[in-house]
């Protein structure tokens, strides 16, 4: 009966693992954050009266993030391959 309870706990774990690691790369996530990032630096932006192209100089930020994200991809498999 142990041994049933602490596979089922592993198995739960092994889902909730699976389930983070699919979150972290998601578009879903990815957009969210472009997007609060973005509503932030306006924000910003318009708190500190900065306000030209505001909305246009706010963009860089979020593309930084998302170019940032799509290049960590190829760091990580580079990492991971030395590790090998």
């Amino acid at each position: 009966m142990e041994l049933e309870k602490r596979v089922k706990d592993i198995e739960n774990r092994n889902k909730r693992v699976e389930l983070d690691k699919t979150w972290e790369t998601s578009w879903t996530r990815k957009i969210c954050i472009m997007l609060l990032t973005y509503i932030i630096v306006v924000i910003y932006q318009l708190l500190i009266k900065e306000y030209d192209n505001v909305f246009l100089t706010s963009l860089v930020p979020v593309i930084g993030f998302t170019l940032s994200t799509l290049s960590l991809k190829l760091v990580r498999k580079i990492w991971e391959n030395n590790r090998k």
